[in-house]
């Protein structure tokens, strides 16, 4: 994988007030340059304050942090937005079912070498990342099969090295390299059904992080400021978003509680005002946006919350 390595000797100081909108007085480093991997910054992007400072904690001081929260909360683009802001090369791994210790790791492959067909060993993205300026987030960490995660577990340490028996080979992890992770539990195993595939950890890896931060979903008013900043045609309709965000709201209270089996994300809700501007109508854009995704089962309530907020679910028109 190539990569356009940054230069991390150019840095630059980053006054935190200024450039992430929160009350502080911290200034972090990050880098004057940006490559491929740095993400793109969202101008509309509203940062939870605590999760915010034990995020620039981690890039400063080279800490271990695990965001949990339930889904839809942005744990991830929140680190990705962090990211972004410090110029910081960024990837995101999901441990999903089909990431394998060779995904990680590396493999034996056969390449062909001067008209020969020669095998050679190709690193996984644990080395590749490991020698970079880089953040690498490890997304759905409580959903590792038990072999990735023992791999993972001696990066966890602070001078964490990896050692690929394979090539007899130890390596360094680069001074700006960074671990952070995402869950939906926090490790004990998911005890509500609503997280399938999750699994219980193991607890020595979970000492090893050295911070773990809780993100809720942001309050309604900085949400409605979200989806009126993508829905430019909602601009003057402020009451509507409202609503819209106190449903999603009713979503996330019955999945908590285990009433329904689908969460209505902020994403969901900004892709709700977008269909609704172009199909003008309320309801049909809600059915078409959310609730065809939904459980069949889960539809009854999912219209009740829609007639609670808005009264009726017919003749609703921008």
């Amino acid at each position: 994988m190539a990569l356009n390595t940054i230069d991390s000797s150019k840095t630059k100081k980053i006054k935190v007030a200024d450039m992430f909108g929160i009350d502080s007085s911290l200034t972090v480093e990050g880098f004057a340059e940006k490559n491929e991997f740095v993400p793109d910054i969202d101008e509309t992007y509203q940062f939870d304050k605590e999760t915010t400072e034990v995020l620039l904690a981690g890039f400063e001081n080279n800490l271990r942090i695990l965001v949990q929260g339930y889904h839809g909360t942005g744990k991830s683009t929140h680190i990705e937005q962090v990211a972004a802001r410090l110029n910081w090369p960024c990837f995101r791994l999901n441990l999903d079912g089909h990431i394998s210790r060779l995904d990680l790791v590396g493999r034996d492959a056969i390449v062909i070498e001067k008209g020969k067909q020669i095998t050679t060993f190709r690193e996984g993205i644990l080395p590749w990342a490991l020698q970079q300026p880089m953040v690498l987030v490890l997304d759905e960490y409580d959903a590792g099969r038990p072999e990735v995660m023992f791999v993972i577990q001696r990066l966890l340490e602070k001078e964490g090295v990896l050692a690929l028996p394979e090539q007899n080979r130890i390596i360094q992890p680069h001074p700006k390299f960074r671990l952070f992770g995402t869950s939906n539990t926090v490790g004990l195993g998911d005890a509500t059904g609503l997280y399938h595939g999750t699994h219980q950890l193991n607890q020595a890896q979970m000492d090893r992080w050295n911070m773990v931060a809780r993100l809720n979903y942001l309050p309604e008013n900085k949400e409605v400021d979200i989806v009126l900043a993508k829905a430019t045609e909602l601009h003057n309709r402020r009451d509507l978003v409202e609503k819209m965000v106190r449903l999603a709201g009713l979503t996330r209270t019955g999945f908590m509680a285990g009433d329904i089996a689908t969460v209505m994300s902020p994403r969901t809700v900004i892709m709700w005002a977008e269909n609704a501007e172009i199909l003008g109508d309320i309801y049909e854009s809600y059915r078409l946006t959310f609730i065809n995704r939904a459980d069949v089962e889960d539809e009854e309530t999912l219209n009740e919350y829609f007639q609670r907020v808005f009264g009726t679910t017919k003749g609703l028109v921008l």
